[in-house]
């Protein structure tokens, strides 16, 4: 089974159709509700309804999802029922295949009820209509290039007493989302000196983005939280309680750090916490969903449109 566990949690949509080819007549009984075997509609409803909650029991690939919403409509046509399926789901994952199976399962029932009365039956096309949520949905090309600074936060890294791995994981997952690290620093947990390079940075307006990776923590020296309020303008809350939300469903450790985020001219400015895979996370809760913000804050181009 495919690990979606590092997927971020949306609303997921998806409509799926599905044919059965019939009869004229076959078609004038189904309206008149006069099929042998009892209602077809209200049956294929109740029997698309099943093969939505089935799909995990059915395909071994397909995760055990809560469904939130499943919704089924029949039309009889002169020479054909097309039955749709809309199901929704809060979910890590897609609901395009159980939308899929629930339209298959209802074109099976149909094909089943109506087989008595019409040899010539057969099922069609079953296919999705369309489906909405996850990142594809909400991944925006930027209007330019996008450039990142990141800055390791750390006493001994600075020293040369440990070697940095968390800024490297935050370089190479920024790299993989098509966005150039043009500057990468080391600086030491003191105050004046993160928010001087920070600021240095924001100011000269080449870097879209600064991470700073470290000093999030309840260690004395960890200062990055306060250097960087010093700098930002406009703080921007919903990214440091989606870093630390993100990593609460892995570690309750992740309610310890103190992540911000903020605004300093036409620069985006997030702290990370300084551990490996803290620092990944976090950029797996942001990406590529931030790059909504880069384009907001630029010149020219309005929240909606």
């Amino acid at each position: 089974m495919i690990d979606v566990s590092g997927k971020r949690v949306t609303l997921r949509r998806a409509v799926a159709t599905a044919i059965v080819h019939v009869k004229p007549e076959t078609a004038d009984v189904i309206r008149r509700g006069g099929v042998p075997k009892g209602d077809v509609r209200e049956m294929t409803r109740a029997t698309a309804l099943l093969g939505i909650k089935q799909t995990p029991d059915l395909l071994p690939f397909c995760h055990r999802i809560p469904i939130d919403h499943a919704a089924v409509e029949l039309e009889v046509r002169d020479t054909l029922v097309e039955v749709r399926v809309e199901v929704a789901a809060i979910a890590r994952t897609g609901v395009e295949v159980e939308a899929m199976t629930g339209a298959s399962i209802a074109a099976l029932n149909v094909y089943d009820m109506v087989k008595p009365i019409d040899q010539t039956a057969h099922i069609g096309e079953v296919r999705v209509l369309e489906k909405h949520g996850g990142k594809t949905d909400f991944h925006e090309a930027p209007a330019s290039p996008i450039k990142a600074a990141v800055i390791v936060v750390s006493d001994s890294v600075s020293a040369g007493k440990a070697q940095d791995s968390a800024g490297a994981t935050v370089r190479t997952k920024l790299e993989a989302h098509g966005i150039e690290v043009s500057r990468f620093e080391v600086v030491p947990d003191e105050a004046p000196e993160i928010a001087q390079l920070v600021t240095e940075i924001c100011d000269k307006e080449s870097e879209n983005l600064v991470f700073t990776v470290g000093g999030t923590g309840l260690g004395e020296r960890d200062t990055t939280p306060e250097a960087l309020r010093g700098v930002i303008e406009r703080e921007i809350p919903g990214l440091g309680e989606t870093m630390r939300a993100y990593g609460r469903d892995r570690t309750p450790l992740a309610d310890l750090s103190r992540s911000i985020a903020g605004q300093r001219g036409k620069t985006l400015i997030v702290a990370m916490p300084g551990s490996r895979r803290a620092a990944a996370e976090s950029v797996g809760a942001l990406l590529p969903w931030i790059v909504h913000g880069l384009k907001v804050m630029d010149r020219g181009y309005r929240h909606g449109k």
